[in-house]
């Protein structure tokens, strides 16, 4: 059994909020692209009453025993039996970088056991033990555009509107916690939500759509910030970082001609 976990970008992200239980109220655009990590599956037929996990691909921070993936097995064994398992991940999304590769392998690995084993028949009941795991866990149980509030998991669909639409992820190596980026934001209510801003031509999204996280980070990592400028440079529509970084992201309107400076960044080049 082998699945393609999906990466995504964030069109636009606020900051709206503190919460009570500690995280931040934002508002998002999730939207899906084909940088995949792989995820192989097996039943541990060799007697081992446990689950084993190998990693292969980009180097991973931290312990096996953290990943993701081990988390959502255990999350849901608390409530559904199945086999114990071998699992293979074999990593092309780059972690701390904002595309959200650690939350879609353990979204991922909850739908794989789910239809493997018929275990859960409503959808929102997965969304829900995915919630339980990474705020944006749920957005990937369906992989489709859409609205985020709340910490990120109260999600609302929306049409694929970015179809045909070419995308160049750039990767500038930097390592980016949450907890970092989230530690000088400033919380404030929007004028006009994300949801109005996407109706408007891709060239007017450059002066209405913004991240919050990017005027702090671009101060402290002003290589970020200049690539988010090259992109520009080479005929960008839009441009941002995703999430809390350090991927930056352009979307163009056809297949782009990579300048040789931002040849040696480039992680994933294709259509939306």
């Amino acid at each position: 059994m082998v699945v393609f976990p999906k990466s995504k970008i964030n069109l636009g992200l606020l900051i709206t909020g503190k919460r009570p239980d500690g995280f931040h109220n934002i508002e998002s655009i999730l939207y899906p692209v084909d940088l995949c990590d792989a995820l192989e599956v097996v039943e541990n037929t060799e007697g081992s009453e446990t689950d084993v996990l190998a990693v292969t691909g980009n180097e991973l921070p931290g312990r096996t025993g953290d990943n993701l993936v081990f988390k959502a097995v255990d999350k849901l064994r608390e409530t559904h039996s199945f086999p114990f398992l071998k699992i293979h991940l074999h990593k092309k999304i780059p972690s701390g970088a904002g595309l959200g590769g650690g939350s879609s392998d353990a979204a991922s690995i909850l739908r794989l056991i789910n239809r493997t084993y018929s275990l859960l028949p409503d959808p929102d009941v997965l969304k829900k033990i995915a919630g339980n795991i990474g705020s944006d866990c749920p957005f990937f149980i369906d992989s489709r555009p859409a609205f985020a509030s709340g910490r990120g998991d109260v999600l609302s669909p929306l049409v694929s509107f970015l179809r045909g639409f070419h995308i160049l992820l750039l990767n500038p190596g930097i390592r980016i916690s949450t907890g970092e980026a989230y530690a000088d934001c400033e919380p404030q209510s929007p004028l006009i939500r994300l949801t109005e801003m996407v109706t408007r031509p891709i060239a007017e999204w450059k002066e209405l759509i913004i991240n919050d996280f990017e005027k702090t980070i671009f101060k402290k990592y002003p290589l970020i910030g200049s690539i988010k400028q090259a992109l520009y440079n080479a005929g960008a529509l839009y441009g941002s970082m995703s999430g809390s970084g350090s991927v930056v992201y352009g979307i163009f309107r056809d297949e782009p001609r990579i300048p040789e400076d931002l040849k040696e960044y480039v992680i994933y080049s294709g259509e939306l």
